[in-house]
């Protein structure tokens, strides 16, 4: 028993020094997911839906902006097949990066399975940009980054579901609130001249296809456009 108490206090000393060296990289991701992740709540609760399915949903799903798309999802008629491919047109991009962090979680065992499962951008951008002290296990240091962002975007929800149940008024607007922080995201990016052939595409498509489709039709063929686009014209597209 002693050798076993003794192994469960290094365990817990261990992942105390995690927690607390994660902590400082992961301050933004709290104070954005704290934003989003409250105004989720309150919005799944305007759409009827009670503090419990919003943070299942945060604690299963995991996925951000997809959840807000989902949103609109559970109001509407059930297809299939549309929620699969907007799905997957969302987040293609965990495809790409996860790929990427492979080398960083190898040999990691079954902590592996926690880490892919936790990884998200914000936890993916920690991750690839900071590397872990050196009195600090790199599987330790990892789980601790990946943990704290899962948690805090539970835990926005959590707030928001028991405010968005509490209120008695409705807020004009909420459901914009993704709208905004993709179009805030836009301009970061656009301010970068090399990314800017890349948005281009991305407006003309997502134009193009609105004139084509109409405006309950068009997201899924403007992102199949886009993706199209950028595969087969990458290197030119990037060197515009």
């Amino acid at each position: 028993m002693e050798a076993s108490s003794v192994a469960e206090q290094s365990l817990s000393s261990r992942a105390k020094i995690a927690v607390k060296a994660a902590f400082v990289h992961t301050l933004p991701v709290l104070m954005g997911f704290s934003c989003l992740g409250i105004a989720y709540g309150v919005l799944m609760a305007s759409k009827g839906y009670s503090v419990f399915w919003s943070v299942l949903m945060s604690m299963v799903a995991f996925c951000g902006s997809m959840q807000y798309v989902a949103i609109t999802l559970l109001t509407m008629a059930f297809d299939p097949i549309q929620v699969f491919v907007m799905t997957l047109m969302v987040n293609a991009r965990h495809l790409f990066y996860g790929l990427s962090v492979i080398p960083k979680y190898r040999g990691m065992g079954w902590v592996r399975n926690l880490l892919v499962f936790f990884l998200c951008d914000e936890t993916f951008s920690i991750v690839c940009s900071v590397e872990p002290p050196e009195n600090i296990n790199k599987k330790d240091f990892y789980l601790a980054i990946s943990a704290l962002d899962y948690l805090y975007w539970v835990g926005a929800t959590l707030v928001g579901g028991i405010l968005g149940e509490m209120m008695t008024f409705t807020i004009p607007g909420l459901d914009f609130v993704l709208t905004a922080l993709i179009f805030v995201l836009f301009l970061d990016k656009w301010e970068q001249k090399e990314n800017r052939p890349s948005a281009l595409i991305g407006v003309a498509a997502t134009v193009i296809c609105l004139l084509i489709f109409g405006t309950q039709s068009f997201i899924i063929p403007a992102m199949l456009v886009i993706l199209a686009a950028l595969l087969i014209g990458g290197e030119r597209v990037c060197k515009l």
